[in-house]
């Protein structure tokens, strides 16, 4: 059984979305954190998070934090869920690429825009319209990052290009890719269960 440490309308919440794209067995426990763009919140002494964040889950008696090291981990532990390319898959490589690009690249892309920092930084404008051309390229040539098939790399690019769609371009191509990916069957149970989770902390 995962047990997922969540707080409502975090990064955390993309983990629902995952665990019931893979029909995996778990439970939320429920987590407060400091949300720097609210200035709000506060660290909440049971998350057995290092800093005290989510996401984290624990599996097995072991603890993993960090969104890719977790959706590495689970898509790998449930592959079942047809979620990442086997070790062996000539899609294993681009499916990694996809995980470690959010990270290194996008993620930093989309802060960069919403703190005004892309007209003042030559080096962060020049990252941000790369990663704008390398998702558009993606998205030209397949419904989702490895083509047709949907991935746990999805999962993550798909739920930050939803969440942060004012940070980057008007695209036809990038809206139609959050629908698809928002519009998922577990995609919309993830929400549901995340409102209940946010109505029970607000109780």
């Amino acid at each position: 059984m995962i047990k997922l440490y969540h707080a409502p309308r975090s990064r955390s919440s993309r983990f629902i979305w995952l665990l019931e794209e893979l029909q995996a067995p778990y439970t939320i426990e429920q987590v407060t954190i400091f949300r720097p763009m609210e200035n709000a919140g506060a660290a909440d002494p049971a998350n057995p998070h290092p800093d005290k964040q989510v996401p984290a889950i624990e599996h097995n008696g072991v603890l993993i934090t960090e969104s890719i090291a977790i959706a590495t981990y689970l898509a790998d532990a449930f592959p079942a869920g047809g979620l990442a390319p086997a070790i062996g898959d000539p899609r294993r490589g681009p499916y990694l690429t996809w995980l470690a690009w959010y990270a290194a690249a996008l993620e930093p892309a989309i802060f960069a825009k919403f703190a005004n920092e892309l007209e003042t930084s030559p080096a962060k404008r020049r990252n941000y319209d790369a990663v704008v051309r390398r998702l558009d390229d993606a998205l030209a040539r397949g419904s989702y990052l490895l083509g047709d098939q949907f991935s746990a790399a999805d999962v993550i690019v798909g739920s930050a290009v939803a969440w942060a769609r004012q940070a980057l371009p008007e695209s036809t191509l990038f809206d139609a890719y959050a629908d698809r990916c928002q519009s998922r069957p577990a995609a919309l149970l993830a929400v549901e269960k995340d409102e209940i989770v946010g109505i029970q902390r607000a109780a």
